[in-house]
């Protein structure tokens, strides 16, 4: 074969070479590129999803965690799993019955009964094969934080005055025997007591008793004229009231 002829040959099979190389090259590229971009909307949909505002809601005891949806939405397709422990501790707890739920709330009542101790609650949702990095609550401690419900309140009146009986909310947990302990146990409360004139507007309501007793009577009324009566409960050493009760309305005869 004459000498140019193998030169030219040889040419060729180099520049078919390299241009498998470049191949190669690119597609070992494309590859890593693909992995990079499915990585980010792997990551970017992990965080679409994650739990937002993970709070504790406490009222006489009855504790839940809740949560909101992550920036992607409410979906039906999306599953919640919760855990809680005791501050300081290491191990972090499943709550069963919260364990790939599709609400956005979880009662943890029973799993922070000792009311004194601090906790923390999480989230991780999961969605498509896709889980997202845990939300935690800010620390919680049920003593501190639980909001006090107001008391039950009976009226009783005759024709020149009110009598009410007063009974303190019950919190969210029962003694051995079955009946539900008073919020009295674990708190010094105060009841606070108003009166309303309907023949006056909202804003002429007056605070007619502040004290611990469960018995109260109220005179100086006016026969014939119809009364509503509201009370709330008072936490001095948390420095909190509760909401009003219903109002309990009676016309003295």
């Amino acid at each position: 074969m004459p000498k140019r002829k193998r030169d030219a040959l040889s040419h060729g099979a180099a520049l078919v070479s390299m241009r498998g190389i470049k191949l190669s090259s690119l597609c070992f590229l494309m590859h890593l590129l693909l992995d990079k971009i499915s990585m980010i909307l792997a990551l970017e949909n992990r965080d679409a999803i994650k739990p937002r505002e993970v709070r504790f809601h406490s009222l006489n005891f009855n504790s839940t965690l809740r949560w909101q949806p992550g920036r992607a939405g409410e979906g039906e397709a999306t599953l919640y799993f919760v855990q809680y422990k005791v501050y300081g501790q290491s191990k972090w707890q499943n709550k069963e019955e919260c364990w790939g739920i599709q609400s956005c709330f979880c009662d943890l009542t029973e799993e922070t009964s000792d009311v004194q101790e601090p906790y923390y609650g999480r989230v991780q949702a999961a969605s498509d094969g896709v889980r997202s990095d845990w939300s935690l609550s800010s620390r919680f401690t049920p003593w501190r934080e639980t909001m006090i419900g107001p008391p039950t309140v009976k009226v009783v009146h005759s024709n020149k005055f009110i009598i009410l009986k007063l009974q303190a909310p019950r919190s969210a947990y029962k003694r051995k025997r079955g009946s539900m302990i008073p919020m009295t146990n674990y708190y010094d409360l105060l009841y606070q007591v108003f009166i309303i004139n309907n023949l006056l507007d909202e804003q002429h309501r007056v605070l007619v008793y502040e004290g611990k007793d469960k018995v109260i009577k109220i005179e100086d009324l006016r026969p014939g004229v119809s009364y509503c009566i509201t009370a709330r409960t008072s936490v001095p050493v948390l420095g909190r009231s509760s909401a009003n009760s219903s109002r309990q309305c009676t016309v003295l005869l």
